[in-house]
Order: structure tokens, then sequence, then C-alpha cells
């Protein structure tokens, strides 16, 4: 007697897909946070009031307070909206993890401060 076997349903990637996108847009948004606050008085001292408006004692770290807000909201919503859209699709996980791994080195680069200097001043 044959015993049959049942596979699970194959779930699909896009949901993941978007969780990995969403990272490395969240650190994008970080290093163009740190360029702009370098190259925009006002703009840095919107950060400033961004991260006192929620973060207790975001005083005593200036702006970097507002820099990893923008971060979370940009990680957060592009999450939500990158799943809403995919999550029931088949995305390749292998050009969205290229995709954030590029988005990540960008974003590290733009943090580096003689980079952040040079586009400043631009």
């Amino acid at each position: 007697m044959m015993t049959e076997r049942r596979m699970a349903p194959r779930l699909p990637t896009g949901p993941a897909a978007a969780a990995v996108v969403a990272a490395g847009l969240g650190l994008m948004a970080l290093g163009l946070s740190q360029v702009g606050a370098e190259a925009s008085e006002s703009f840095k001292a919107w950060l400033q009031a961004v991260g006192n408006a929620w973060m207790p004692g975001a005083g005593g770290i200036g702006p970097y307070s507002g820099k990893e807000t923008v971060a979370l909201v940009v990680w957060c919503g592009t999450w939500a909206g990158l799943h809403f859209a995919w999550r029931r699709r088949e995305v390749s996980v292998t050009v969205a993890g290229v995709a954030a791994l590029i988005l990540i080195g960008l974003a590290t680069t733009l943090v580096w401060p003689p980079v952040t200097e040079w586009l400043a001043h631009r």
C-alpha cells in the first residue's frame, strides 16, 4: 500500500523580498539625511526637532535622533507598502538581496565623513 505525501503549499516570496529591500531603503534614508544635515542648517534643526518630539533624551545626541526617526519611518513605510504590493507575488529574493546590498553599500558610503562633507559642500 502506497502512502500519499502531501506537500505544503509554497508561500510567495514577495513578503520576504519586501523586508529585505525595505531595510536597504531605510539605511539609504539614514545616509541621505546625514548628507542633508551637513548641507543645510535648517534641515539639521528640523531633524533635531523631529527627534525631540518623541525620543526621550534626544537633545543629548543632537540631530542623530531625527536621522534615526527618518530611517525608521522610511523602513517601516516601505516595508508595509512593498509587502502590500508583493504579498501574493513571486519576487526574486536574489535580486532583492543584491538591491539591498547595493543600497546598504551606498548608505555606508554616505555616512563616511569625507564623502558626507564632500557631498554637502557641492
